[in-house]
């Protein structure tokens, strides 16, 4: 069952009028979407999806819609940056694009990269089948929002057979502002057939705002294209950030997806992936690490359904004082999909005895031939490791910040940009208690 619509969140995200864009199909799929927002509301713990993650307290908040100053408040420049990745960067904050912070100069032949709405202000067609979705799910509350609400993002392109050989960088930031505000970001990615993609998506904060953002984003890689992505998600302490990112793998197209969670006080993500084309590979490795009253919820599903494809996950979790964490790994294998082989991975650490994670693990295989695998684990720091740190004289503090560090860095290993590799584990050993 859905919470009722008439509670604060509910009601404040439906107030304002829908803005018109002149696009009659956007026009109706934002109001058809909304509509079923106002019927549904909020999922809660009776929908499967949401078992974990109650949504009662941010149920009794309110936020306002838009940011009028978005366009002039003051960001650092030199905090969206990232070692390791100098290429083409789109910046928006508080979900208003920023050309300023962007740098969308000399960009390589086979990229297009630009702001939705600069996108929708120029041919929209391109974009009707992302943006005139319908999200149907007891779980999709934020994506009908998301979907009615949405007026800017990232459209990105890469051409057939391009190779953009430096990373590409989206970044949003959420800016403190005298009002709870209520933003919403749209992307749509296509890496054309051949083609090879770096892609780096950031967010983070610039002073401590109390926001609720949603970021959906649509990922299409054709036949025979690369990507890797990186995600680095650093919001603030007080921010809920809810994410749906689609992912669709064409005939042998990879795809190799970094993610890191490290802020926010309510963060959830639902990755779903579907390996459609013959020989399609996915390898996502992934670590959320909440403290203090944090909550991080990963909703991973990867479907399997063409021959001989390949998924390989594995994603670390690490939660400590009065933190949550939440993982569910599922992998369907369809009618079909013989040959595929597929394993996921989930372990996890409690640093805290108030600490706690949920990981459920699931597997569905509905063809021949398969390999498949899944497991998961909840515990804590090897004793006898301690022991051992601590004989050669290293503080209990320390030794337990170094075996987790070790535990989480498993996952950034195989990440080929050298420098953003040793910024991520840097940024996680800071987080780590003792350090």
């Amino acid at each position: 069952m859905n919470q009722p619509a008439s509670l604060p969140l509910v009601e404040s995200l439906l107030d304002a009028p829908l803005p018109p864009s002149g696009i009659a199909w956007l026009d109706a799929a934002r109001r058809e979407n909304l509509d079923a927002f106002a019927a549904g509301g909020l999922p809660d713990t009776r929908v499967e999806a949401w078992k974990y993650t109650a949504l009662r307290a941010l149920g009794q908040r309110r936020f306002i819609a838009a940011d009028a100053s978005a366009a002039e408040v003051e960001v650092d420049r030199a905090s969206v940056a990232l070692p390791g990745v100098d290429g083409p960067r789109l910046v928006f904050v508080n979900g208003v694009f920023r050309a300023a912070l962007s740098d969308l100069d000399q960009l390589p032949t086979g990229l297009s990269l630009q702001p939705l709405s600069q996108a929708l202000a120029g041919d929209a067609e391109p974009l009707r089948f992302s943006l005139s979705r319908h999200y149907r799910g007891p779980g999709d509350a934020f994506a009908r929002i998301n979907a009615a609400r949405a007026c800017d993002g990232v459209v990105l392109r890469v051409a057939t057979g391009a190779r953009i050989t430096r990373p590409v960088q989206v970044v949003f930031v959420g800016a403190a502002h005298e009002a709870d505000l209520a933003w919403h970001l749209r992307n749509v990615i296509e890496v054309g057939e051949g083609a090879e993609l770096a892609l780096v998506e950031q967010h983070l904060a610039s002073g401590a705002p109390t926001q609720l953002a949603t970021v959906v984003t649509d990922i299409e890689v054709r036949t025979g294209a690369r990507l890797q992505h990186t995600v680095l998600q650093n919001a603030s302490a007080e921010a809920h950030l809810i994410r749906h990112t689609g992912l669709r793998l064409q005939a042998q197209a990879q795809a190799s997806v970094h993610v890191l969670e490290l802020g926010g006080a309510l963060v959830r993500h639902d990755f779903k992936v579907e390996l459609v084309g013959d020989g399609a590979q996915l390898h996502t490795r992934g670590v959320f690490m909440p403290h203090g009253r944090q909550h991080i919820d990963t909703q991973l599903a990867i479907r399997h359904q063409a021959l001989d494809t390949t998924s390989d996950s594995t994603w670390r979790g690490v939660a400590n004082d009065r933190a949550r964490g939440v993982f569910r790994g599922a992998i369907v294998v369809a009618p079909g999909a013989d040959g595929s082989d597929a394993n996921l991975s989930n372990k996890n650490l409690l640093l805290s005895p108030s600490a706690e994670i949920d990981t459920k693990p699931e597997l569905e295989i509905y063809a021949d031939e398969v390999k498949a695998a899944h497991g998961a684990t909840v515990g804590q720091l090897d004793e006898r490791s301690l022991f051992y740190l601590r004989s050669r004289g290293i503080p209990l503090a320390e030794a337990r910040a170094l075996l987790t560090a070790a535990f989480c860095r498993a996952v950034l290993g195989d990440l080929p940009n050298d420098a953003l590799r040793e910024h991520l584990s840097t940024l996680l050993v800071e987080q780590l208690p003792g350090t």
